[in-house]
């Protein structure tokens, strides 16, 4: 076929597979075969003698995977366009470099060995993604089924790193037998040989469609207010004070408050004004007092909401790795915060701790602060670095004994991250979220939908209280049973089913992950080495 043997056809072939898979408006069957043309690309390359190959495989494998990231993730400009660029560019970068890595392994490696290499390589990757500074994983493949929950139940087992795996490897076997047996109407060879990787992708859907009949679905019994009151980030919320929004908390909240109401959530830095509130004196403030006497005339609920807060220190020297310098001997940390307050009960909070590159933290700050300065974007509220937490908390409600896991924002789309709630004993997820960013665009869907998957690894419940949308409830199948629009102002009351059990992802975490970084390295290794070249049919 001519499309077989244009090379850059098919780069931008598999960079449109990518993209069209992709949540919320993808079909993502279609993942299932969208690396195959850079396979194909891979292999031209390989067997060629033109001049430069190599840069070549790098241009081609770059034009794909830029594809896919820019169709997918285009929306950060809304926000950014330093940070879309930045995003995109280095994204794809890392992307072509597994290739490449997969292309130079193919040369000291046996065939399958190679294949094992990139699969455990690519997975390995994206765990890191998950851990360093400049931590951007959007795109694990494991996210694309995040619409398509009856397919997925299994990774209450495997977390979106089974995804992962089970993409690679039918990729690659499907491009093994399109590569060794050409399609054909009058020879159906090619057909007979593609059905056993066929049925490898019926079958894990077989499984979730049982588990997902199996998976007993308790009746909602706990009440909940989800404040949304879709204010613009950009020009408004931060210039108006905590006052005016413990009066819009009262006003949109009145009306809607039952005997039955257990809780209140409101948005991320839902209290945002100037730098924040002081954690030390926190209790002394006019806010402090009227959220108490609001729960004085309703004992039975709390109210956990977004936050700006700060610690001080007085001293000459750096007091932690992320203070901010004020003026000589005063440093401040500052806070991306969720507040729990409940009647004759100490407030607790709980400090964000996975905060977006470039906006709410510097990346290895010790070495590039001293070569840009404090550089972070300008998107409202407190443009310093912030302070993390390194552990989770959890929110327990006295007066009926059930914990919170008060997740916020962009936490929600790491799974290992989100079991430490669970085997802290929370009970259900509260995502906080601003989701203002971006606009009406994929970018707030997408991370609504990501939040689906973390409600089944870990079989909870989750409440979702956004500024302009979507505020939801997710079950533990992941299914939205309760929603609001974007850009609706309004409250969300809703019932939710608190559970107790512990999957086993929420107790062996990316598992899947941790053992492809160590065979992958493992056969990085032996590649070096040069041990098996000799062995290579290649």
């Amino acid at each position: 076929m001519i499309l077989y043997k244009n090379p850059v056809m098919l780069s931008i072939l598999s960079g449109a597979l990518l993209t069209l898979s992709w949540p919320v408006q993808g079909l993502s069957f279609l993942i299932f075969f969208s690396l195959i043309p850079l396979f194909f690309v891979e292999d031209q390359m390989s067997r060629n003698n033109l001049k430069q190959k190599k840069l070549r495989l790098f241009a081609l494998n770059y034009l794909g995977f830029f594809i896919w990231n820019i169709g997918t993730t285009w929306w950060i400009v809304n926000s950014s366009v330093f940070g879309m660029a930045f995003a995109i560019l280095c994204n794809t970068l890392f992307y072509t470099l597994l290739m490449m890595l997969f292309h130079w392994s193919k040369k000291r490696l046996p065939l399958r060995t190679a294949y094992i290499f990139l699969v455990t390589l690519w997975i390995a990757f994206e765990k890191f993604h998950l851990e360093w500074d400049f931590s951007w994983p959007w795109l694990n493949l494991g996210n694309v089924f995040s619409e398509d929950v009856q397919w997925i139940q299994w990774y209450e087992f495997t977390g979106s790193f089974g995804g992962s795996l089970w993409i690679l490897t039918i990729n690659i076997g499907l491009y093994e037998v399109l590569k060794n047996y050409p399609v054909s109407l009058k020879n159906t060879v090619w057909l007979k040989k593609m059905s056993p990787w066929l049925i490898c992708i019926a079958i894990p859907i077989v499984i979730s469609l049982i588990l997902f009949e199996r998976e007993n679905n308790l009746i909602p019994n706990t009440e909940v207010l989800l404040l949304q009151p879709n204010i613009d980030p950009y020009n408004e919320k931060y210039s108006k004070e905590n006052d005016y929004y413990f009066d819009l908390l009262i006003n949109m909240t009145t009306d809607q408050i039952t005997d039955e109401t257990r809780y209140i959530f409101t948005p991320e830095t839902y209290f945002g004004e100037g730098f924040g509130s002081s954690l030390e004196e926190f209790k002394t403030t006019n806010l402090h007092r009227k959220i108490d006497s609001l729960l004085e005339k309703n004992p039975k609920i709390q109210l956990v909401s977004g936050i700006q807060s700060y610690s001080v220190y007085r001293t000459d020297k750096p007091p932690t790795p992320t203070a901010n310098f004020v003026r000589n001997g005063i440093w401040v940390d500052f806070y991306n915060s969720a507040l729990k307050m409940e009647f004759q009960q100490e407030p607790e909070f709980y400090h964000k701790s996975k905060l977006v590159v470039g906006v709410e933290n510097m990346p290895y700050k010790s070495f590039f602060k001293p070569l840009f300065g404090e550089f972070l974007l300008d998107l409202g509220g407190t443009v310093s670095s912030r302070a993390i937490q390194n552990n989770r908390s959890v929110f327990e409600h006295k007066k009926i004994n059930l914990k919170t896991g008060p997740v916020i924002c962009y936490e929600s789309i790491y799974g290992e991250f989100v079991t430490e709630y669970v085997r802290k004993g929370a009970q259900f997820l509260a995502i906080i979220t601003n989701d203002a960013w971006w606009g009406n665009t994929a970018g707030h869907k997408q991370l609504l939908s990501y939040a689906r998957l973390r409600a089944i690894e870990n079989r909870r419940s989750i409440v979702r209280s956004a500024n302009t949308g979507i505020s939801a409830v997710i079950n533990a199948k992941g299914e939205i049973t309760n929603k609001l629009p974007y850009d609706t102002k309004g409250v969300l009351k809703a019932k939710f089913s608190p559970a107790n059990k512990i999957t086993f992802y929420t107790q062996y975490g990316d598992f899947i992950a941790r053992w492809s970084g160590f065979i992958a390295v493992l056969f990085f290794l032996i590649a070096i080495s040069g041990r098996l070249k000799k062995k290579n049919t290649k």
